[in-house]
């Protein structure tokens, strides 16, 4: 465990200053660690599925073994083999899983990975298996039912689920060190698809949530950094203790790093000569944001919210909260904010917003902050990308034509919702993004 913390301070070394006291909670993170749970569709204010590599489920939770995720591909002939990861309950009684192993073994399945989650009573087991491709999920299901096994639950995997469980954490708590839109993310990686919604403070949810937090059965409550609470709901498979210490390890570590965000910035020139920063932008940038939408005119303001324009100041903590997405700020040489674009998960979609100040307009600003969005989306999987706006918002539609993409056109309720179709860059590699070039006007 010592050259795991070692490795970790030196995944860390070039980010944020990292307290030396938080690598007792990564190692603790790493200690509890299992092979990568993955989810495949999203909930709420929720990332990307593709973001850690799900795949879609085929079927609801049923009484009895359940087979999910196994998705419309054509199942491997009876000369193939596929992955599944599997989770069943066992009696805690000497021999339980013995029989289980053999009965796979009889069947010509190969367990890969085993990890096991004490209970009260009983034990929770989790397989990386590889199966004859003849075997379908069911029938997986079947041979550990008839074999002691109880509660089982199926899903098909992939060659990302072999890397092992140390790296993969190292990993989560590297990124959530370097960015706290990440956790999110992270959260995800560790226990599948899941809900996960930020409660406010406001709400008088804190009080109901003890400082070690709470879990019940298919929820999991936790204290949020910034106050309030996180829930994390997965009706289709229970929260083991084993799950919520890691993620309230996780929790932890992103609680004693403090707000931040990548310090990397592009400088960029207009074409009319003016020099512009745009970086990553978070809460801290409230009050700048604050003070563009006051030189914003109503009709500008309008255009974005769809909504009563006095109301505006108030979404600008949830804006640039990294739990429910990613943002990029334009600035001046002076240093203040003319542009901010928001890269925001909404349910099963994404969706991409801009405002820019009406006197920095027709310039190429929103065109670029736009491009960098899709490609944020791109990089983490996202298969499109949507915009609210209005026909006469002639401006955003430019800027979405502007992609190259294929895009589809929509009314709704009186506004204009534009999708783009995107072609996900493949997962590790990062999407090109133009860095100090001159832009164009629109």
């Amino acid at each position: 465990m010592s050259d795991v913390t070692d490795a970790v301070a030196r995944v860390v070394e070039h980010g944020p200053a990292v307290p030396a006291m938080l690598l007792a909670s990564v190692a603790a993170l790493i200690a509890t660690a299992a092979f990568h749970t993955r989810w495949s569709r999203r909930h709420g204010q929720a990332p990307p599925a593709d973001d850690t590599g799900a795949r879609p489920p085929t079927g609801e939770r049923a009484a009895g073994p359940r087979e999910e995720g196994a998705g419309p591909a054509r199942p491997a002939g009876a000369g193939e083999s596929a992955l599944w990861r599997m989770r069943t309950t066992v009696r805690d009684a000497p021999g339980s899983l013995a029989r289980l192993c053999a009965a796979l073994a009889e069947h010509r399945v190969d367990i890969l990975s085993l990890q096991t989650h004490p209970l009260a009573e009983g034990t929770v087991d989790e397989f990386l298996l590889r199966a004859p491709g003849d075997l379908t999920g069911t029938g997986l299901a079947g041979v550990v039912s008839a074999a002691g096994g109880e509660d089982t639950w199926t899903e098909r995997a992939d060659a990302h689920d072999l890397v092992d469980a140390p790296t993969r954490v190292l990993a989560l708590a590297a990124r959530t060190a370097l960015d706290a839109a990440e956790l999110p993310l992270a959260l995800r990686q560790l226990l599948g698809r899941c809900t996960i919604r930020s409660l406010p403070a406001t709400a008088g949810a804190t009080g109901e949530v003890p400082p070690e937090g709470t879990l019940e059965d298919t929820v999991l409550r936790l204290r949020a950094p910034e106050g309030g609470v996180i829930s994390v709901e997965r009706p289709y498979l229970p929260f083991t203790p084993a799950e919520f210490a890691r993620v309230r390890a996780l929790v932890e570590l992103d609680a004693r790093l403090g707000p931040r965000v990548p310090r990397g910035r592009d400088s960029l020139t207009l074409a009319e000569g003016h020099d512009i920063t745009v970086r990553r932008a978070d809460t801290r940038d409230v009050p700048a944001a604050k003070a563009m939408h006051e030189r914003c005119s109503a009709r500008t303001l309008g255009m974005r919210y769809h909504g009563p324009v006095g109301d505006a100041d108030r979404y600008m903590n949830h804006l640039l909260s990294p739990r429910f997405g990613r943002t990029l700020a334009v600035q001046t040489a002076s240093g203040r904010i003319v542009g901010l674009g928001h890269l925001l998960w909404d349910g099963d979609e994404t969706e991409v917003a801009l405002l820019v100040e009406d006197a920095w307009q027709r310039r190429g600003i929103g065109g670029e902050l736009l491009g960098r969005l899709v490609a944020m989306a791109a990089e983490t999987g996202c298969e499109s990308v949507y915009a609210v706006t209005q026909a006469s918002n002639t401006g955003m539609v430019a800027a979405m034509r502007g992609l190259g993409l294929p895009l589809d056109y929509q009314i709704e309720e009186g506004t204009l919702v534009v999708t783009a179709r995107l072609n996900p860059a493949p997962r590790g590699s990062s999407a090109p993004v133009p860095h100090g070039e001159r832009i164009g006007g629109e």
